[in-house]
């Protein structure tokens, strides 16, 4: 890893911490149900609906994690002059989620 993904400019709150922990935590909540409906044969759509909500919740996360990092990360960068860096990154994980 390079410098950039090494440090943290803005630490993460308590609260910032224990809400996406909490989020992620339901989110395996969630994924635990779904292995049991599986070993259970529930209804495919049943399924479905729930991986739906999985999904939803995840990329909820992801866009929390982002205008974070813009926020903090990205905005340090920019005054440090190094914005460009750090926004073509961004931009390259951002293309990830479009796969």
């Amino acid at each position: 890893m390079d410098d950039m993904h090494q440090k943290i400019v803005t630490p993460r709150t308590d609260k910032e911490k224990e809400k996406m922990l909490k989020r992620l935590k339901r989110i395996e909540g969630q994924v635990r149900g779904i292995q049991k409906m599986i070993e259970e044969d529930r209804y495919c759509v049943d399924i479905l609906i729930q991986m739906s909500a999985i999904e939803s919740a995840l990329k909820q996360v992801s866009f929390s994690v982002t205008e974070r990092h813009m926020n903090h990360c990205v905005t340090d960068a920019i005054k440090k002059g190094e914005g460009e860096a750090s926004i073509e990154e961004l931009m390259k994980v951002l293309r990830q989620f479009g796969k």
